[in-house]
């Protein structure tokens, strides 16, 4: 499942979401998923909904997944911290295949020491929780790793995570 010449990471992602039926994106705004923020927006096949906070982001995406719709949220590594509790009393137990794309920051060239501290919080949480994740960190795999990531959760009814590198978002970029 190699990318179509030329494509940027962001254009693989949306072509992926609407080969897999995913047409709900609640997102918390973030710099380094900007470019397919854009794009999910632009694109009348998803109904794109920009929420406060994770939490709202995870209970709607977890709603409209009961009502027979597919959803992915989209924020940053800092974000994904906040959502503990309801991975863990609602996603989880209630076996909800819940997708996400995470922005990893506090990693490769980030400065801030706040996104370095919960940075190292994510994965242990993932793992804790059984959350399949997976880190892209090069062109070549995205198209491959975000549609099996999909597949297996809404095969397996189970939550997954898409780990966005700056080793793929930030390449020929300036940093944080």
């Amino acid at each position: 499942m190699a990318g179509r010449a030329g494509e940027t990471w962001d254009e693989i992602v949306v072509r992926v979401l609407k080969a897999n039926e995913v047409k709900l994106v609640a997102y918390v705004p973030d710099k380094v998923l900007a470019p397919v923020i854009k794009r999910l927006q632009a694109d009348d096949y998803f109904t794109v909904i920009s929420p406060a906070r994770e939490e709202e982001a995870v209970g709607i995406v977890t709603g409209a997944y009961m009502a027979g719709l597919r959803g992915i949220v989209l924020m940053q590594t800092s974000g994904f911290t906040t959502l503990a509790n309801v991975l863990a009393s609602l996603t989880v137990p209630c076996q909800i295949p819940l997708v996400m794309m995470i922005s990893e920051r506090g990693t490769i060239g980030d400065h801030q020491l706040g996104q370095a501290i919960v940075c190292r919080t994510m994965r242990p949480i993932l793992e804790t929780l059984g959350i399949e994740h997976f880190a892209i960190q090069r062109l070549e795999d995205v198209e491959f790793v975000t549609d099996r990531m999909i597949k297996q959760a809404f095969t397996t009814q189970a939550g997954a995570a898409l780990i966005m590198s700056p080793l793929l978002t930030s390449r020929g970029k300036k940093s944080y």
